[in-house]
């Protein structure tokens, strides 16, 4: 009888869609950027996450920054973000348990299809593009939100010795669509990561201006929170979604990603 029962316990646990001994749902919360949710990206690959695992995803789509802080506090599970700095200072402090390289794609300066500035006919200077578009005080549009792209605007502004300020320069504290749809309104220019932009530029009035120069590389990784945070934290789950992330199969999805809608993938897939 004992070993029937045991055979009968093995067969459960492996038809978990056995009536009477299904396998409990897991939930897991990712918090992320508004581009990867933005770029339609999420809604490609994490059904076949899902399908594959059993682990339904719940998604907040905020600013990397905000989506630190979430980790801080113990309210998500795992990240995808895009501030590669900030995320190692995460996991030295203990937040989160190890980051991993998933993918890339760039930064680019669009603006109004007339290019009231000129920006399109400065080359490869990112400084010089910024510190035009503050001379001429050409209406620009920040995200203001502590996102990783706020983040590297920032930096370039900083970079270039350039201090934003005045009625010119709008901060709306917006997420990367909501941002780039008031640039359109307001004829005006704004930094965006591309995979947003082309996912959303049938329904703007707007072009790239600018692109190309290394200072607008843009890497995204994944990171575990530190489940010592609380025990609500599914850190099976988030180990689990990071290594499918980084794993070759769906490393395949990311790079197919646009390929077919926009002739190039708007995320270059590069997990070591």
């Amino acid at each position: 009888m004992k070993k029937l029962l045991t055979v009968a316990l093995i067969v459960c646990l492996a038809l978990t869609t056995f009536a009477g001994c299904k396998k409990e749902e897991s939930t897991l919360i990712l918090a992320t950027t508004t581009s990867t949710e933005n770029s339609g990206l999420l809604a490609a690959i994490l059904p076949v996450f899902e399908e594959e695992t059993g682990i339904a995803v719940d998604v907040i789509a905020i600013g990397t920054g905000a989506a630190l802080q979430r980790g801080r506090d113990g309210d998500a599970d795992v990240l995808l973000v895009h501030a590669k700095t900030s995320e190692e200072e995460f996991v030295a402090e203990g937040h989160g348990t190890k980051r991993s390289d998933v993918m890339y794609n760039d930064f680019v300066v669009v603006g109004p299809k007339d290019d009231p500035a000129g920006i399109l006919d400065i080359k490869d200077d990112v400084n010089k593009a910024y510190a035009t578009i503050l001379n001429l005080e050409a209406t620009f549009i920040s995200r203001g939100d502590d996102s990783g792209t706020h983040k590297k605007e920032k930096s370039l502004w900083a970079d270039a010795g350039l201090e934003p300020a005045g009625d010119w320069y709008v901060e709306v504290g917006k997420g990367m669509g909501d941002t780039l749809v008031m640039a359109a309104e307001m004829g005006a220019y704004t930094m965006t990561d591309r995979a947003t932009f082309l996912s959303m530029r049938d329904n703007l009035d707007l072009q790239i201006v600018f692109e190309g120069a290394p200072p607008l590389f843009n890497q995204y990784g994944v990171i575990p929170v530190n489940p010592d945070k609380n025990d609500l934290i599914n850190h099976e789950a988030a180990n689990e979604f990071a290594e499918w992330l980084i794993s070759p199969e769906t490393q395949k999805l990311i790079g197919e990603f646009g390929v077919e809608q926009f002739g190039q993938p708007l995320f270059i897939p590069n997990a070591k």
